[in-house]
């Protein structure tokens, strides 16, 4: 089979063919329809790698559609196959070096994410997106109200345009701040259209509802947790995750030291799902009166009075990582007894009662109801704003 490599760049793609130790063709082109010869449907079969990026996946789907073996590389360890040798790096020697790794073998492959995974990925990255630009509006306008010498009250990010509204202002205030609460009046009923598709593609992962039984997990942590994990099985055991997402201490213990020495967090991996789990530790500390009881929030706790609350929320998120991939592994509900008497190594599987599994679900209906009202408040926002939004020739005749 032949052994060729793609570096996929943002205005070229620069490809590189192999035989026998020696380059036999290279190009550089602007999309992968003009390499049509020599990878196209009736091209002959080839092994072809290259390196994880945005377009990998796009790319790898069409070139196995075409009849080629597709080598995802895993970009960490590039450096390994002598990508960027000697400080040269350019797309055509990257491309090459890969070329020639494909005919040695043994690359190290990236995980290539299921069509559906994906399809949730992308929407998470949309919601996202929305999400953080309502916080930052929303901290704007609090930030210059507070300096024009006006408090609001503390209020959920969605309550706060009707918190506003009722807020006695001058009119210049409000006048300052009105760009930014015109934009916040279109970004709620988006955020809302955006939950709502969320919902329908999680509907059909039964895996996402439940991981949503364990405490502090909504479906937005469940969803991101299952999108990017992808096969809970790909992994052999619950530290090899925490590894994964960037949950585990860095470690300098080499050369003879007798003492290991660990610092802060690797932060490698995806950053969106280890915030998410921070924020879902975050929440199973602060509720205490929902979580009170759970073996997670006393573990937590007993971690909190040794060394800060700070080291207390990284070490629950990575112990919440391995529980949650435990109980994907074993396909099981969150039970607070499991959990209890978890290893350092992850859940081990035990049959839970129908009394157990009964309660693990209503928790999780508790939150799927609480989204879905959020949800329906911002649809029906957004279907009450749409027609009294006055249009463009109106709103310039009003202006004079």
């Amino acid at each position: 089979m032949r052994s060729v490599a793609l570096d996929l760049g943002v205005n070229e793609i620069s490809f590189c063919e192999v035989a026998g130790g020696a380059v036999v063709l290279r190009r550089t082109v602007r999309s992968l329809g003009s390499l049509d010869d020599v990878l196209g449907p009736s091209s002959l079969p080839a092994r072809v790698a290259l390196e994880a990026c945005r377009e990998a996946w796009v790319v790898h789907d069409k070139l196995r559609d075409w009849g080629h073996d597709v080598l995802v590389v895993d970009t960490t360890r590039a450096r390994q196959l002598g990508v960027g040798q000697h400080g040269r790096k350019n797309d055509r020697l990257d491309a090459e070096a890969l070329a020639r790794a494909v005919e040695r073998g043994g690359i190290p492959l990236a995980h290539v994410l299921s069509p559906h995974r994906r399809a949730i990925r992308h929407q998470l990255a949309v919601r996202r997106a929305l999400v953080e630009t309502r916080a930052q509006y929303v901290t704007t306008v609090r930030g210059i109200l507070r300096a024009c010498g006006h408090k609001l009250a503390t209020c959920m990010t969605e309550d706060f345009l009707a918190r506003l509204s009722e807020a006695s202002l001058p009119a210049d205030t409000r006048q300052l701040v009105g760009p930014l609460v015109t934009a916040l009046e279109v970004l709620n009923p988006q955020i809302a259209l955006v939950d709502a598709a969320l919902e329908q593609l999680c509907a059909h992962e039964p895996v996402i509802a439940r991981l949503t039984t364990a405490p502090g997990v909504g479906l937005v942590v469940a969803a991101a947790f299952v999108s990017v994990v992808d096969e809970a099985k790909r992994f052999r055991h619950a530290h090899q995750l925490a590894s994964y997402l960037g949950l585990v201490p860095l470690e300098d213990t080499s050369g003879g030291r007798d003492k290991r020495r660990l610092g802060s967090i690797t932060k490698q991996g995806n950053a969106y799902v280890r915030m998410l789990l921070t924020q879902a530790a975050h929440t199973i500390l602060r509720h205490k009166n929902k979580s009170g009881d759970d073996p997670l929030r006393r573990w937590a706790d007993a971690i909190a009075e040794r060394r800060g609350r700070h080291i207390a929320v990284v070490a629950l998120a990575r112990r919440l990582s391995g529980v949650l991939w435990a109980m994907w592994r074993d396909g099981t509900l969150y039970d607070a007894q499991s959990a209890a008497a978890a290893s350092a190594r992850g859940l081990r599987l035990q049959a839970q009662s129908v009394e157990q599994q009964a309660h693990a679900l209503q928790r999780a209906t508790v939150k799927a109801r609480r989204r879905q009202r959020s949800v329906d408040k911002g649809l029906n926002t957004a279907t009450a704003a749409a027609p009294s939004r006055p249009s463009s020739t109106s709103r310039r005749a009003s202006m004079h």
